[in-house]
């Protein structure tokens, strides 16, 4: 066979008893300028990002995603602009590469948070928590950042890209953390034909880079993943804790449950531990309590909401795996023994690599590299 005949596109019709490799020359090709397109947006070797973990992702973890070739972002959750101030100049002195900053729509010190990024002129900034008004986006380019939007719902996805926008990160149900109701797969399938130019980096449940593989071929510019870096040795997170991940499965890796449709939980995927048995007493107590007209309706909600308060903080400098949150997606299961995070950049790299790279086709360019790293 000539090699001309393998670039016909007409020879990738689907013949469905015969899919084995047949498809993933034309996947490349489509998936490539999209995933260069992602590596040139972030600034990065690769089009890997580091998902903004709260207490988890501080400079030291961040410089190194980025100084391995991926793209860190920090967490701003439950710091003081003076205190994200500091983790934006220590980054700075362990990289030379550009990183981001997740900010959160409704916390307290947004404001705050929000000038201390314009004033170090930080090149991205991730907005989380809610869809962020068209003001907040243009307020946030005032200094040429380049800004990122979640979007757990085609709906949401396209009202910010109106508002502002100039990526997005698809988030599915089976990450770790705050999660929205439909799974990573349909979200892309529904998205990915709808967004044009716009950069979609694909977030929740990743874990290998044969799957970052396949989202590039469905035309991503690049994934996220977080649970992945947990364990990195460049993780503060406790060794106790780290331990309870490396131990933990798909199965452990569960959503905060809610007892009364009238006591609205806002859905968190963390590690089952005694917390979680905990929460479901918390919220039976108080149910009992607002049915015996003890409390309104109000302090019963606002009961079962602080349960969580602090737990997170406690697991990741305390070590408290039993009753501390220890928020992870269901890619938990691959997180296996501690690593550096160059070790696992170079791991997810070559598993992608393998994904794209079939017998017949060595040496093709790969997309999610950028020139310099190939």
């Amino acid at each position: 066979m000539r090699s001309a005949d393998l670039l016909d596109p007409e020879r990738f019709r689907p013949s469905w008893p015969r899919l084995t490799y047949r498809l993933r020359l034309p996947r490349a090709h489509r998936g490539e300028a999209r995933s260069k397109a992602g590596c040139a947006f972030l600034g990065s070797e690769y089009a890997i990002m580091g998902g903004a973990m709260s207490w988890v992702s501080n400079h030291t973890l961040v410089a190194a995603i980025c100084n391995a070739g991926g793209f860190g972002v920090l967490a701003s959750g439950a710091l003081s602009p003076a205190e994200l101030d500091f983790e934006i100049a220590a980054t700075r002195a362990g990289t030379d590469r550009p990183f981001g900053v997740n900010l959160i729509t409704f916390d307290q010190n947004l404001a705050g948070q929000l000038e201390v990024c314009l004033d170090r002129r930080v090149s991205h900034i991730v907005l989380g928590g809610g869809l962020p008004s068209a003001e907040l986006i243009a307020a946030a380019k005032r200094a040429g950042a380049r800004i990122l939007c979640f979007a757990a719902s085609l709906q949401m996805g396209q009202r910010a890209i109106r508002n502002g926008a100039e990526a997005l990160i698809v988030e599915g149900h089976e990450a770790g953390g705050h999660v929205g109701p439909v799974s990573t797969n349909v979200l892309v399938q529904e998205m990915m034909p709808l967004m044009g130019e716009v950069p979609v980096f694909v977030a929740g449940g990743i874990g290998r880079g044969e799957m970052i593989a396949h989202f590039i071929a469905l035309g991503a510019a690049g994934c996220q993943l977080g649970t992945r870096f947990v364990c990195a040795r460049e993780s503060r997170v406790h060794p106790r804790v780290k331990a309870a991940y490396i131990r933990a499965s798909a199965r452990d890796a569960t959503l905060s449950p809610q007892l009364d449709p009238r006591f609205r939980i806002i859905p968190v995927r963390a590690i089952a531990n005694k917390a979680t048995a905990a929460f479901i007493e918390k919220q039976r107590e108080a149910i009992v309590r607002y049915q015996r007209k003890e409390i309104s309706l109000a302090e019963a909600q606002a009961e079962i909401e602080t349960f969580w308060a602090g737990r997170l903080r406690r697991a990741v400098f305390d070590g408290d795996a039993e009753y501390g949150s220890l928020m992870a997606g269901q890619s938990v299961g691959f997180v296996t023994r501690e690593e550096s995070v160059r070790e696992i950049i170079e791991q997810l790299v070559d598993e992608a690599e393998t994904a794209y790279t079939p017998p017949l086709l060595p040496g093709l360019n790969l997309p999610w590299r950028t020139a310099a790293s190939a």
